[in-house]
């Protein structure tokens, strides 16, 4: 970690409005303006009106463009020379070796071991050197801190640095700028970069709009700082972008004085999140990004009739980890549903449980036939079969069916 006493304390160096619209201005024309649209479909779904922003459309597919752009413009000649050095699981990471490459400045980036190869990848392709150790973000930051020392690199900070906080408050400004009035806006947070730069300017410019940050309860890392308490860090998350143990001098400092609350939230909620995003919004969001609408889901008495700003920080997610989530979901929506049954094992059975399914207009996915399973008769076999159905309704249609000939049916019914 960088010395304490060459880090600005939280009073003095807290970005203002104004260093956050130079910042816009340092941007402008450089980084995508990504558009701020209503979501008529996520409105119906969470009983609120929702406005989504979109950072995913960024050229790295996440937020981290602007704050790292800003601090690479902050650089002297003489810092630009000897490069940079940043710690990251993938969005920080990518932000930096893109705009390092543009500017022609030398990047090396410490990622953890448990990084998605997606974004270990993308960040090799934008031509910083990187360096996989580690297997977590602060022992990332120990490693990253050593090549700084060793090689007169900048550490590039991914949220506690005023440069940074004041390149993402960007955001806030283009959401005002760009649509109606918000009662509250849904911040994901990691370290607290994003909604440090997000509440100095909301509440500069829209005071009574709430700033409401989102944590995965796997890593409630700013909620239990607020509280004051030490909070219990761990577990593999889908929302590995904000999977941060420590949250930022600095950027803490900012959250005591504009935020209005931290909620928590379940893998759940983040699943259902990232597949409405995909299946009703048609866009890609990552577990991180997904965060604000999973809060949505999981407490929509809360939102219920407000005016909510979605940010969709970021939307490098995996495609088979996507792929997965929206089969999961179907599963819980009882579009896809698992039965087992035990049959005799005779002649005929498994074509009239075909039949059966398919006079009820059941699409069959999967069958799984299992005759030596100590737990079924000598004379019997252990069925399973996944089916497609058009909801709740038609899987228990589809069930009475089986049941009507004789055949003991289980739901295998996912968490």
């Amino acid at each position: 970690m960088p010395d304490a006493s060459q880090t600005p304390s939280p009073s003095r160096a807290i970005p203002t409005l104004e260093d956050i619209r130079d910042a816009a201005r340092l941007i402008d024309g450089v980084l995508i303006r990504t558009p701020f649209l209503p979501a008529p479909r996520l409105s119906r779904l969470t009983g609120a009106e929702v406005y989504v922003k979109y950072e995913n459309l960024q050229v790295t597919s996440a937020f981290k463009e602007r704050g790292a752009l800003v601090k690479l413009l902050s650089l002297t000649p003489e810092e630009r020379a000897n490069g940079v050095v940043a710690m990251s699981a993938g969005n920080h990471a990518q932000a930096v070796a893109y705009h390092a490459q543009r500017l022609g400045i030398p990047a090396t980036i410490v990622m953890p071991k448990t990084t998605p190869f997606v974004k270990i990848e993308a960040t090799q392709a934008f031509g910083a050197k990187v360096v996989v150790e580690g297997e977590t973000l602060a022992a990332c930051q120990q490693i990253a801190a050593s090549i700084a020392d060793e090689t007169g690199a900048v550490w590039v900070h991914p949220y506690d640095d005023p440069h940074v906080i004041r390149g993402q408050g960007t955001i806030a400004l283009e959401m005002i700028e760009d649509g109606p009035h918000l009662d509250c806006i849904l911040v994901p947070v990691g370290g607290g970069g994003l909604i440090g730069g997000i509440a100095i300017a909301t509440k500069a410019l829209s005071p009574d709009t709430e700033i409401i940050g989102v944590e995965t309860e796997l890593y409630p890392s700013m909620r239990a700082a607020l509280d004051g308490v030490e909070g219990e860090c761990g577990g593999n998350t889908l929302a590995e972008g904000i999977a941060v143990k420590n949250v930022g001098v600095l950027t803490l400092e900012i959250a005591r004085r504009f935020v209005d609350d931290v909620v928590l939230v379940s893998e759940t909620a983040i699943e259902r999140a990232v597949n409405a995003y995909l299946t009703l919004q048609k866009t890609m969001a990552e577990g991180a990004g997904a965060a604000g609408l999973a809060a949505m889901l999981a407490d929509p008495d809360r939102f219920r009739g407000q005016r909510v700003g979605l940010v969709l920080c970021g939307g490098n997610i995996d495609p088979r980890l996507a792929a997965s989530i929206m089969v999961r979901e179907l599963a819980r929506s009882e579009r896809i549903v698992a039965v087992r049954m035990t049959i005799p094992d005779r002649p005929g059975v498994l074509a009239d449980i075909a039949q059966t399914i398919g006079n009820c207009g059941g699409n069959i996915l999967e069958v799984s036939h299992h005759r030596h399973l100590l737990t079924v008769p000598a004379k019997g076999a252990s069925l399973d079969v996944t089916i497609e159905t058009h909801g709740p309704e038609h899987a228990r249609e589809i069930v009475a069916a089986l049941e009507a000939h004789q055949y003991s049916v289980e739901r295998m019914d996912p968490p």
